[in-house]
């Protein structure tokens, strides 16, 4: 395969488990997380080829284990989820069209009025999304400041041409990117990305958005922005219409019950066009 351009991946939800696995081992659990993503991305690259331990993610930034481990595997784990994570479910469940439209009543009340109606997979979804994005959205919050320090330092290190960022690391890769200006990255993939979900996470980013507009970070030269057209995490799949600098945009079918894993996404080939001037 020849050289390949450092590459660093920043994982999304649901990744707790990988350091309880290793022992509450962060390097443990990076290294387990990015076997997988190189195994994914071979997928993708090669169309299912012979797969012989080849090496395209120099790292992947872990972070799962600042946000707290989701002990709750009922199908219903939403309703004992704290009040912070409940209003985020309340939040995004109202911009599904399906289970979203006038909401009233006591949060708790509302909570399983939705969950009675969402289709096993999203529920599955929402027990992991929830809790991580209430955990890191707090404002002034540790774990939103510990996760963008952990995210820069990987990027510091490796110093890498390219960011692939997939679900909520979307959101912690482009904070710390606005947060760090001395690092500099060629280009930035987001995957399944909920960036520009209202009343969840556009309004609260940091920085700001300015007169309804987030924008790429100053450092960054390129951002491509790739979603699977029934990704319930990507509201709205398109970044364009509220992040300026966004200069590629790919709507994906990976697969109507599995539309959010990075397994997918990495293994869907839309990132080969972007990536093989960096697989030298």
């Amino acid at each position: 395969m020849g050289r390949v351009d450092k590459i660093v991946g920043v994982h999304g939800i649901g990744k707790y488990h990988y350091y309880r696995d290793a022992g509450n081992s962060v390097s443990g659990a990076a290294a387990a997380v990015r076997d997988k993503w190189d195994r994914y991305l071979h997928k993708g690259l090669t169309g299912g080829g012979p797969y012989a331990k080849e090496r395209y993610i120099a790292e992947v930034a872990y972070y799962a284990h600042l946000l707290g481990e989701n002990k709750d595997d009922s199908p219903r784990a939403v309703q004992s989820m704290d009040t912070g994570a409940q209003e985020v479910f309340v939040a995004w469940a109202k911009q599904l069209d399906s289970v979203g439209e006038g909401l009233t009543g006591a949060l708790h009340r509302v909570t399983g009025w939705l969950l009675d109606r969402l289709q096993g997979n999203a529920a599955e979804f929402a027990r992991f999304f929830c809790p991580e994005v209430a955990a890191y959205m707090t404002a002034g919050g540790e774990a939103r400041a510990e996760a963008r320090t952990a995210v820069a330092e990987v990027i510091r290190r490796n110093q890498p041409k390219v960011v692939i960022a997939h679900s909520l690391g979307s959101v912690v890769t482009y904070e710390t990117l606005w947060a760090h200006p001395d690092l500099e990255v060629d280009l930035l993939i987001t995957l399944g990305s909920p960036l520009g979900m209202r009343n969840v996470i556009f309004e609260r980013l940091l920085p700001a958005p300015v007169n309804g507009w987030g924008a790429r970070p100053r450092q960054v030269r390129r951002w491509i922005n790739i979603a699977d057209k029934d990704d319930i995490a990507a509201i709205p799949p398109g970044l364009r219409a509220c992040f300026t600098g966004v200069d590629q945009e790919a709507l994906v079918n990976l697969d109507w019950l599995d539309f959010h894993t990075v397994e997918k996404y990495l293994g869907c080939g839309a990132l080969n066009d972007h990536l093989r001037p960096y697989l030298r």
